[in-house]
């Protein structure tokens, strides 16, 4: 059975065409290498290379080793870095669960320096609500959700990134739209534009609750699933909106965003993955997300 320290030895000698060089080379004495030419030789069946006192020759048989010996080392050599850099976080492929909101700001932010610092590691974005990327985390059709925290299963490592606070969307001539804060009671009686329980189970229980705790039930005029919607309705005139900051994104002129007079636990952006599974690369992505939110909680681009 052929085996690579021998291809090696093979190689040293067959582009020394100098068994004293070649031996010095690998580290070898030159009987001992000697005796590994000929067991290689008696391996593949045929001489590989011709002998003189003066001088070794490669015979055709050699030389196509020789090429292909070349070849198999390279690759080797390729298999051996690509491991370590896969083992380091920095060589793969990793598919992303993503909720839509985060595709208004933090998300392209994360893709950007991700793949300037890992551009070895391809990446499958899938956008999809945070149920289904429950379920996808838990089959193995995503490594990594991008999403706001809610109940989870215990098997999935959830860990907060960034706070979300709530704020009031208001039509741009709204009597309330120019100032810098607003009580929900001051909007009681205006329509509202809502969370479809369905699609958004969690932002729709969490406007309830706050209307509650400001003593009235909101009139609601339409309901909608996604944030970019709602913000439409509400640019619209269709009615008033509590919804997430990162809504600020989307920048409709006709709709103007104010904080909230009322005490609003905010809404958390969440990374999550299966327990036990943390791979180099979803420790990359983290660490990447970490960096980013950072810079944004600072002001920076």
């Amino acid at each position: 059975m052929i085996d690579l320290r021998q291809l090696r030895y093979f190689k040293a000698v067959a582009e020394e065409l100098h068994f004293g060089r070649a031996a010095a080379s690998v580290s070898i004495a030159q009987p001992a290498l000697s005796r590994q030419i000929q067991q290689l030789e008696q391996e593949v069946g045929t001489p590989l290379l011709r002998r003189t006192q003066r001088r070794v020759e490669l015979l055709p048989a050699g030389a196509l080793l020789l090429e292909r010996t070349r070849m198999i080392l390279q690759e080797l050599d390729r298999a051996v870095a690509d491991t370590r850099r896969t083992g380091a976080g920095e060589l793969g492929r990793l598919s992303v669960g993503f909720i839509l909101s985060s595709g208004y700001g933090l998300l392209p932010s994360i893709v950007e320096r991700f793949r300037q610092l890992y551009p070895s590691i391809e990446l499958e974005l899938h956008e999809m609500p945070v149920s289904t990327q429950h379920t996808a985390l838990l089959r193995g059709s995503i490594d990594v959700g991008l999403l706001r925290i809610q109940a989870a299963p215990a098997e999935l490592e959830v860990i907060p990134i960034m706070e979300d606070p709530l704020v009031l969307a208001l039509p741009a001539r709204h009597p309330l739209a120019k100032r810098h804060k607003v009580g929900l009671k001051s909007v009681a009686a205006d329509p509202f534009v809502m969370f479809s329980t369905g699609y958004s189970a969690l932002f729709h229980e969490r406007i309830r609750v706050l209307c509650d705790q400001a003593g009235f039930t909101p009139r609601v005029a339409q309901y909608a699933t996604q944030i970019h919607t709602v913000i439409g309705l509400v640019g619209a005139g269709i009615g008033v909106a509590v919804v997430p900051e990162v809504a600020r994104n989307l920048q409709n002129r006709h709709v103007r965003f104010v904080q909230l007079a009322d005490k609003a636990e905010p809404l958390h952006v969440a990374l999550a993955w299966r327990k036990g599974h943390e791979t180099p690369a979803i420790q990359s992505f983290r660490r990447v997300t970490e960096m980013v939110v950072s810079d944004l909680l600072l002001g920076r681009p």
